[in-house]
């Protein structure tokens, strides 16, 4: 799979279907490369071994392990690296996303909804950035719950860099998540893709504060195309693209952070 990935000849998302349909990354390779394709896989299984050296776990969609609210989504990517430990407890969980340059209010809201979660079982998932997310991680550590960062780079990467430590908190107490080659570094490609992982993660999307350009928005609308719940905060409707979002279905505006749970709990319900 890591060969058939240095190189793709396809979107890389379009790899999991094709590899889980086969049973094999390997014949898919077969397929794709010809007469040569197995050239380097003993390079490429030392590097793994190093990885793994490095504290840096390898999940694949062909392992039982691989997350399972991603492997519901149509764009799961065909691996995922992994900082820390996964918990089959983290299917219960919900990203809290929102601006780098937050408000003062938008971070005390973070906190609140990390704290409600945490205190209704949830982990709490974001992405790391500046802001909304530090704030969201933060609280739920603080408050003994789990949380899981979903990062734009590589696992041995960090970005921002003064969120490093922050970063090896969450591979200590929770896990740190990445779509990428554990050296990849960031791309404004590299951080939508973060998006769409984040939201196959997680069981529903809280965007806390955004502008039109943020993307928290680009999450949102790609939660709706997961199946999955979004929740808009109130103060968020001034804006058109807020406002037209909330008009879809799966969109809620929350006043409270009770709101959120009593929904995602009805839901829950509903679909048992």
């Amino acid at each position: 799979m890591v060969a058939l990935l240095r190189a793709p000849k396809r979107p890389v998302h379009r790899y999991a279907q094709l590899i889980e349909d086969a049973g094999s990354a390997l014949a898919i390779l077969d397929a794709e490369r010809g007469l040569f394709a197995r050239d380097g896989l003993d390079a490429i299984e030392q590097e793994i071994g190093l990885w793994s050296d490095r504290g840096f776990q390898l999940l694949t969609v062909l392992d039982s392990d691989y997350p399972a609210n991603l492997r519901q989504v149509h764009d799961r990517p065909p691996l995922v690296f992994l900082e820390g430990r996964l918990d089959s407890a983290d299917a219960r969980s919900v990203a809290i996303i929102g601006s780098r340059a937050a408000t003062p209010q938008g971070i005390g809201a973070a906190r609140d909804l990390a704290e409600e979660f945490v205190d209704s079982g949830y982990t709490v998932i974001s992405g790391l950035a500046a802001g909304i997310d530090t704030a969201a991680h933060r609280a739920a550590l603080a408050s003994g719950g789990r949380s899981i960062a979903v990062i734009g780079t590589g696992v041995a990467r960090c970005y921002p860099p003064q969120n490093a430590a922050l970063q090896e908190q969450i591979a200590r107490e929770g896990a740190v998540i990445s779509p990428f080659f554990p050296d990849a570094q960031p791309t404004r490609q590299s951080f939508r893709l973060r998006n769409a992982v984040m939201s196959g993660l997680a069981q529903a999307t809280v965007v806390v504060e955004a502008s039109h350009r943020s993307g928290a928005r680009l999450q949102a609308r790609l939660a709706l195309a997961h199946g999955r719940p979004v929740f808009l905060n109130a103060p968020l409707l001034w804006q058109d693209w807020a406002r037209d979002l909330a008009e879809r279905p799966g969109a809620y505006t929350f006043r409270t952070r009770e709101e959120i749970t009593e929904q995602l709990e009805l839901q829950t319900a509903v679909a048992t």
